[in-house]
């Protein structure tokens, strides 16, 4: 399945099989959460509270691009939609946004940390670091402007004392940055704890910019 998305059965169970996927390696846990794809004018996102495993293709919430939800469902989206329709907007090659809790990048978060050039891989989130965004109560119009503000150069962002979101050209690409990001945290938090981690200049941080164009996850 690869973009542009409709809105589908199969387009709505494939969000559930993610976040399945999320809390299953670990880089998610309970509920905390949220995924969506884009679908035209709108996007498609997972709903509010409701636990994954319990998920069906008919509790998925449809939010248009423009505007608030329509609130017919007795279901809410998540929480979180705000910045998900924030992202899509500023991002019109993007049709995928995965936010999570992954504990590596939740702990840099929450001493306000970004994650600097250590490791070519930082290339995959689209520059020479993956920023912080600034705090602000979940599920607000700040944060969403926080998060956008954070990834208007980005592929990803750590978000302060919360957690992290990426974006994909797909879901899958989505699912992948999000696992990137996570074991890119990890490294960073193990070689902090040994000694001070070299950084990468920004002539290497270049050269693997241009070579992330041809490489990484493929649909």
């Amino acid at each position: 399945m690869t973009p542009p998305y409709a809105d589908t059965t199969d387009t709505r169970q494939a969000i559930i099989d993610a976040c399945l996927r999320l809390n299953a390696e670990g880089i998610n846990q309970g509920t905390s959460g949220n995924v969506s794809v884009r679908v035209g004018e709108a996007m498609l996102i997972t709903p509010s509270g409701v636990p994954y495993e319990a998920m069906t293709p008919d509790m998925i919430q449809p939010v248009p691009l423009a505007g608030n939800p329509a609130g017919t469902s007795p279901l809410k989206p998540s929480s979180e939609w705000r910045f998900h329709q924030a992202l899509y907007n500023a991002k019109p090659d993007m049709h995928a946004v995965v936010h999570a809790h992954p504990a590596h990048c939740t702990a840099l978060a929450q001493n306000r940390m970004t994650i600097p050039a250590v490791h070519y891989m930082v290339a995959a989130f689209g520059g020479h670091d993956v920023p912080l965004a600034g705090y602000a109560l979940f599920g607000g119009t700040e944060l969403a402007r926080n998060v956008t503000a954070a990834m208007a150069n980005r592929h990803a962002c750590l978000m302060a004392n919360h957690g992290a979101t990426v974006v994909g050209e797909s879901l899958p690409k989505a699912l992948w940055r999000i696992g990137e990001l996570e074991a890119l945290a990890q490294g960073y938090i193990l070689s902090l704890s040994i000694g001070t981690p070299h950084l990468l200049d920004r002539f290497q941080i270049e050269e693997a910019l241009a070579a992330f164009a041809d490489y990484g996850h493929r649909d």
